[in-house]
């Protein structure tokens, strides 16, 4: 168990709008472009069919043309509750011979109609979790979170 806690990176975020409004952007393929990548990259393409063994196909952009592709696959779907994602299997569960993480996302009820997040990102290895961390894992995925809250918050009002 501590093995796995020692390649495991997250972050507790507290968002200010209902868990039914947060899990739409988390899972709409029109939504999730608006917050999902930190500025001035952005999301140019998400293909996602949420359900386990669906696909969660997307295409990263960046400012001066850089395109990244990430075909992906969800392996738990627990509606308003719970995505785990992972990029180590495509649709219908189909390995690929090489993967980065699986994600999970854990969403709460909290105070005032408002949703705690917790976001973490799983490797399999001690390279692949200092890679995300040269990344800028806490920095990028706060900042992709703040996006997330100011788009959930206009879904509200």
């Amino acid at each position: 168990m501590a093995a796995t806690a020692n390649l495991t990176l997250s972050i507790t975020r507290h968002i200010e709008a209902p868990r039914n409004l947060v899990w739409r952007c988390w899972t709409d393929n029109d939504l999730i472009k608006k917050w999902f990548v930190p500025k001035p990259w952005y999301l140019a393409e998400a293909d996602m069919d949420v359900r386990s063994g669906g696909r969660m196909n997307m295409v990263i952009a960046g400012p001066e043309g850089e395109r990244v592709e990430s075909d992906g696959c969800f392996l738990k779907v627990l509606p308003e509750t719970r995505l785990v994602f992972t990029d180590a299997y495509t649709e219908g569960f189909m390995p690929r011979p090489q993967h980065f993480m699986t994600g999970v996302v854990d969403l709460s009820d909290a105070a005032d109609s408002t949703t705690q997040m917790i976001w973490s990102a799983r490797h399999a290895t001690a390279e692949t979790r200092q890679q995300h961390l040269d990344m800028n894992f806490e920095q990028g995925w706060n900042a992709a979170a703040d996006q997330l809250n100011e788009l959930a918050k206009s879904l509200n009002s």
